[in-house]
């Protein structure tokens, strides 16, 4: 697909727009090394972790699915997806956090848990989870007076 969209962007100037935003998108979905913790990101993301025990899950591929259609109301929130679905690897993240099976959390800029959920989450929830943050009430502010 990155490279269909490339072909787009050479054909006309306004599929460029396209192309960064396919390159965003692949840059918020990450799966963290076993030995990144939660502290690379404060101040400065937003993580949403999910955690499941297999890639096959469907709740995991129903949440990756949620949140792949809307990169673009991640990335206005300064969110990236940490994705871990090998519990035998046990990471700094999935000893912090001590999922059960599928789990959505989401981690404030402030780095603590702002919200665990066992079922996938919509855009639509994880947005409003988000700006009513303290810390997102003030990005808005800021922005508004610039």
């Amino acid at each position: 697909m990155l490279r269909l969209l490339r072909t787009v962007a050479l054909a006309g100037g306004a599929a460029v727009a396209l192309t960064t935003l396919a390159h965003a998108n692949d840059a918020i979905f990450v799966t963290p090394s076993p030995e990144q913790t939660l502290a690379d990101f404060i101040w400065d993301k937003r993580p949403i972790v999910v955690f499941a025990d297999s890639e096959l899950d469907p709740n995991f591929i129903e949440q990756m699915a949620i949140l792949r259609d809307a990169p673009e109301e991640l990335i206005e929130r300064d969110v990236i997806v940490l994705i871990d679905t090998d519990p035998a690897q046990n990471s700094a993240i999935r000893k912090k956090l001590r999922p059960r099976g599928f789990s959505f959390v989401l981690i404030g800029k402030d780095g603590q848990t702002k919200l665990r959920k066992p079922l996938p989450w919509s855009i639509r929830e994880i947005s409003r989870a988000i700006d009513k943050m303290q810390i997102r009430q003030d990005e808005i502010k800021a922005s508004k007076t610039r």
